[in-house]
């Protein structure tokens, strides 16, 4: 079996009893970064065997994983944080096991745009999950302004060091629509920043800002 586990995206208390049971019982855990995983594993006590499983590996350790889950050995998938297989190598090794008939399950918990989506307070009913808007500002634009024109609220991560550019280009698409900027979901400097893009940036021109965002249109 292939357990895909979802890990705290902060916080450590923010894992599952039916999570740390797994976690304690396979016989191999494999995560993007096995430093980031032990600081979890030792938080409580669980001495499992990890194995590291991310992009410049995924071909040759997938081929690995799958082996021995052929011989019949249960293996967790993890991410750093939140969902395996959201915007990380998890989805190739979700794909390799559907593709050799290997049986999976999810142990739910903490997923971030999801949390970041009900704290904003923008309809929940219908939305669109983009991960990372394109890096380029004319891509990114256009991108920007096909989602304009969509009935539904936009989510989408990004990073501390293209927040401004991005808040500039949705300013530049968006007007005076309503953004919600949340980071460091869960953790001590938690913040929500509800306004226009431009009155966002304003603010983190004079609070740089740190951590990972979430972006809601």
């Amino acid at each position: 079996m292939l357990y895909i586990i979802a890990t705290p995206i902060g916080n450590l208390k923010d894992i599952t009893l039916r999570a740390l049971d797994i976690l304690r019982s396979v016989v191999l855990i494999a995560c993007e970064d096995t430093r980031h995983t032990g600081i979890l594993l030792k938080e409580y006590g669980i001495q499992t065997p990890l194995t590291s499983y991310y992009q410049h590996n995924q071909v040759i350790k997938g081929e690995y994983l799958l082996k021995l889950l052929r011989e019949g050995k249960n293996i967790a998938l993890v991410s750093d944080a939140g969902m395996p297989g959201i915007l990380d190598p998890g989805y190739s090794l979700i794909r390799l096991a559907i593709g050799n008939g290997i049986p999976m399950t999810v142990i739910p918990g903490a997923t971030a745009f999801v949390n970041a989506l009900i704290l904003s307070g923008k309809p929940a009913h219908s939305f669109i999950f983009e991960g990372f808007l394109p890096k380029g500002s004319v891509s990114r634009k256009n991108r920007l302004f096909v989602l304009k024109n969509l009935d539904r609220t936009v989510i989408f991560y990004e990073s501390s060091h293209r927040i401004l550019k991005t808040l500039a280009d949705i300013q530049a698409v968006f007007g005076e629509r309503e953004v919600v900027c949340v980071r460091e979901l869960t953790k001590k400097f938690e913040e929500v920043r509800r306004g226009p893009a431009r009155d966002i940036a304003a603010y983190f021109q004079s609070h740089k800002p740190r951590g990972e965002f979430v972006v809601i249109v």
